[in-house]
Protein backbone atom coordinates (compact mmCIF):
# COMPACT_ATOMS: atom_id res chain seq x y z
CA UNK A 1 0.00 0.00 0.00
CA UNK A 2 1.81 3.51 -1.32
CA UNK A 3 -0.43 5.30 1.39
CA UNK A 4 1.56 8.73 1.59
CA UNK A 5 -0.24 12.44 1.92
CA UNK A 6 0.23 15.90 2.84
CA UNK A 7 -1.94 19.06 2.34
CA UNK A 8 -1.52 22.69 1.56
CA UNK A 9 -4.27 24.98 0.04
CA UNK A 10 -5.37 28.21 -0.96
CA UNK A 11 -5.87 30.26 -3.75
CA UNK A 12 -3.65 28.62 -6.98
CA UNK A 13 -1.48 31.94 -7.69
CA UNK A 14 -0.59 32.29 -3.71
CA UNK A 15 0.73 28.73 -3.72
CA UNK A 16 4.74 28.58 -3.04
CA UNK A 17 7.22 26.73 -4.63
CA UNK A 18 8.49 25.06 -1.83
CA UNK A 19 4.91 24.24 -0.97
CA UNK A 20 4.39 22.52 -4.34
CA UNK A 21 8.08 20.93 -3.92
CA UNK A 22 6.49 19.05 -1.11
CA UNK A 23 3.25 18.23 -2.19
CA UNK A 24 4.69 16.69 -5.00
CA UNK A 25 7.29 14.88 -3.22
CA UNK A 26 5.69 13.17 -0.96
CA UNK A 27 2.23 13.03 -2.54
CA UNK A 28 3.39 11.86 -5.76
CA UNK A 29 7.03 10.68 -5.84
CA UNK A 30 6.42 8.48 -2.60
CA UNK A 31 3.77 6.35 -5.06
CA UNK A 32 6.41 6.51 -7.62
CA UNK A 33 9.30 5.32 -5.69
CA UNK A 34 6.78 2.75 -4.15
CA UNK A 35 5.88 1.39 -7.23
CA UNK A 36 9.85 1.13 -8.17
CA UNK A 37 10.58 -0.33 -5.47
CA UNK A 38 7.68 -2.83 -5.17
CA UNK A 39 6.33 -3.57 -8.37
CA UNK A 40 9.76 -5.69 -9.40
CA UNK A 41 9.26 -7.66 -6.51
CA UNK A 42 5.86 -8.71 -7.36
CA UNK A 43 6.70 -9.39 -10.78
CA UNK A 44 9.28 -11.60 -9.67
CA UNK A 45 7.26 -13.27 -6.97
CA UNK A 46 4.12 -13.65 -10.41
CA UNK A 47 1.47 -12.32 -7.66
CA UNK A 48 0.76 -9.96 -5.36
CA UNK A 49 -1.63 -6.86 -5.11
CA UNK A 50 -0.30 -2.89 -5.23
CA UNK A 51 -2.75 0.24 -3.84
CA UNK A 52 -2.14 3.70 -4.43
CA UNK A 53 -3.77 6.04 -2.19
CA UNK A 54 -4.58 9.20 -3.88
CA UNK A 55 -7.99 10.60 -2.83
CA UNK A 56 -11.46 11.66 -3.92
CA UNK A 57 -9.54 15.08 -4.67
CA UNK A 58 -8.11 13.10 -7.63
CA UNK A 59 -11.66 13.09 -9.50
CA UNK A 60 -12.89 16.15 -8.65
CA UNK A 61 -11.41 19.86 -8.45
CA UNK A 62 -12.73 21.36 -5.60
CA UNK A 63 -11.49 25.28 -5.07
CA UNK A 64 -8.20 25.91 -2.62
CA UNK A 65 -6.96 22.49 -2.97
CA UNK A 66 -4.71 23.33 -6.28
CA UNK A 67 -1.43 21.26 -5.02
CA UNK A 68 -3.32 18.75 -3.51
CA UNK A 69 -6.04 17.67 -6.13
CA UNK A 70 -2.87 18.01 -8.94
CA UNK A 71 -0.98 15.37 -7.24
CA UNK A 72 -3.82 12.69 -6.50
CA UNK A 73 -4.70 13.02 -10.10
CA UNK A 74 -1.50 12.26 -11.12
CA UNK A 75 -1.62 8.92 -8.70
CA UNK A 76 -5.18 8.26 -10.35
CA UNK A 77 -3.39 8.38 -13.79
CA UNK A 78 -0.31 6.41 -12.90
CA UNK A 79 -2.40 4.35 -11.74
CA UNK A 80 -4.67 3.42 -14.48
CA UNK A 81 -1.58 3.27 -16.42
CA UNK A 82 0.43 0.79 -14.05
CA UNK A 83 -2.66 -1.34 -14.81
CA UNK A 84 -2.71 -1.33 -18.43
CA UNK A 85 1.77 -1.61 -18.20
CA UNK A 86 1.19 -4.82 -15.84
CA UNK A 87 -1.49 -6.73 -18.09
CA UNK A 88 0.35 -5.53 -21.46
CA UNK A 89 3.62 -7.27 -19.94
CA UNK A 90 1.09 -10.13 -19.13
CA UNK A 91 1.13 -10.01 -15.90
CA UNK A 92 -1.83 -11.07 -13.01
CA UNK A 93 -0.01 -8.19 -10.20
CA UNK A 94 -3.77 -6.69 -9.33
CA UNK A 95 -4.01 -2.91 -9.10
CA UNK A 96 -6.23 -0.54 -7.32
CA UNK A 97 -6.21 2.70 -6.58
CA UNK A 98 -7.57 4.40 -3.38
CA UNK A 99 -9.84 7.72 -3.61
CA UNK A 100 -11.55 8.32 -0.71
CA UNK A 101 -13.67 11.08 0.85
CA UNK A 102 -12.81 12.36 4.57
CA UNK A 103 -11.04 10.20 6.68
CA UNK A 104 -10.21 10.85 10.37
CA UNK A 105 -6.59 11.52 9.94
CA UNK A 106 -4.23 14.31 10.52
CA UNK A 107 -3.67 15.46 6.93
CA UNK A 108 -5.13 18.60 8.18
CA UNK A 109 -2.22 19.20 10.30
CA UNK A 110 1.09 18.25 7.52
CA UNK A 111 2.24 21.33 8.59
CA UNK A 112 3.98 19.20 11.49
CA UNK A 113 5.70 17.12 8.68
CA UNK A 114 7.21 20.04 6.49
CA UNK A 115 11.02 20.14 5.60
CA UNK A 116 12.81 23.31 6.51
CA UNK A 117 12.96 23.54 3.14
CA UNK A 118 9.64 24.05 2.77
CA UNK A 119 8.36 26.57 5.62
CA UNK A 120 5.07 27.74 6.10
CA UNK A 121 4.67 31.06 3.50
CA UNK A 122 4.45 34.64 5.22
CA UNK A 123 1.29 35.73 5.97
CA UNK A 124 -0.36 32.11 5.62
CA UNK A 125 -1.98 32.68 9.68
CA UNK A 126 -3.69 35.63 8.81
CA UNK A 127 -4.77 34.60 4.86
CA UNK A 128 -8.59 34.57 4.93
CA UNK A 129 -8.48 31.73 2.10
CA UNK A 130 -5.57 29.79 4.15
CA UNK A 131 -7.62 30.17 6.79
CA UNK A 132 -10.95 29.16 5.54
CA UNK A 133 -9.65 25.86 3.98
CA UNK A 134 -7.91 24.86 7.54
CA UNK A 135 -11.60 25.54 8.89
CA UNK A 136 -13.24 23.24 6.30
CA UNK A 137 -10.72 20.48 6.53
CA UNK A 138 -10.71 20.26 9.85
CA UNK A 139 -14.44 19.73 10.19
CA UNK A 140 -14.85 17.84 7.43
CA UNK A 141 -11.98 14.81 8.79
CA UNK A 142 -13.73 15.59 12.20
CA UNK A 143 -16.94 13.70 10.20
CA UNK A 144 -15.06 11.79 8.15
CA UNK A 145 -14.96 8.14 8.26
CA UNK A 146 -12.81 6.22 10.64
CA UNK A 147 -9.32 4.72 9.21
CA UNK A 148 -10.59 1.23 9.80
CA UNK A 149 -13.87 1.81 7.36
CA UNK A 150 -11.00 2.81 5.01
CA UNK A 151 -8.92 -0.73 5.84
CA UNK A 152 -11.93 -3.34 5.43
CA UNK A 153 -13.11 -1.67 2.19
CA UNK A 154 -9.25 -1.82 0.46
CA UNK A 155 -8.80 -5.31 1.94
CA UNK A 156 -12.50 -6.34 0.15
CA UNK A 157 -11.03 -4.42 -3.22
CA UNK A 158 -7.87 -6.50 -2.87
CA UNK A 159 -9.67 -9.76 -2.42
CA UNK A 160 -12.16 -9.06 -4.81
CA UNK A 161 -9.62 -7.41 -7.40
CA UNK A 162 -11.42 -4.12 -8.10
CA UNK A 163 -9.60 -1.48 -9.24
CA UNK A 164 -10.92 1.73 -8.42
CA UNK A 165 -12.24 2.10 -4.47
CA UNK A 166 -14.25 4.65 -3.44
CA UNK A 167 -15.12 5.21 0.04
CA UNK A 168 -18.03 8.39 0.02
CA UNK A 169 -20.94 8.20 -2.47
CA UNK A 170 -21.91 11.79 -1.96
CA UNK A 171 -18.78 12.18 -4.22
CA UNK A 172 -20.63 10.88 -7.43
CA UNK A 173 -22.08 13.87 -8.16
CA UNK A 174 -19.11 16.11 -8.22
CA UNK A 175 -17.05 12.97 -10.25
CA UNK A 176 -20.03 12.80 -12.99
CA UNK A 177 -20.29 16.60 -13.01
CA UNK A 178 -16.77 17.15 -14.14
CA UNK A 179 -16.82 14.09 -16.45
CA UNK A 180 -19.71 15.86 -18.24
CA UNK A 181 -18.16 18.90 -18.13
CA UNK A 182 -15.12 17.23 -20.26
CA UNK A 183 -17.15 15.62 -22.51
CA UNK A 184 -19.79 18.19 -23.56
CA UNK A 185 -16.42 20.96 -23.24
CA UNK A 186 -17.96 23.06 -21.06
CA UNK A 187 -16.15 25.36 -18.62
CA UNK A 188 -15.94 23.55 -15.20
CA UNK A 189 -19.20 23.78 -12.99
CA UNK A 190 -19.11 25.07 -9.48
CA UNK A 191 -17.83 22.43 -7.48
CA UNK A 192 -20.64 20.77 -5.17
CA UNK A 193 -20.00 17.35 -3.77
CA UNK A 194 -24.41 16.19 -3.53
CA UNK A 195 -26.80 17.76 -5.34
CA UNK A 196 -28.96 20.21 -3.67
Amino acid sequence: CNNAGVAAGGLLWTITEPDWRWLIGVNLWGVINGIRAFVPLLLAQGDGHLVNTASAAGLVTPPLMGPYCATKDAVVAISEILYRDLRLAGSHVGVSVLCPGHVQTAIGESERNRPPWAPLRAGIETDPAAQRVRSIVRQQLQSGIEPDEVAARVLDAVRSNRFYILTHPEWNVAIETRLRDILENRAPAPFERTPR
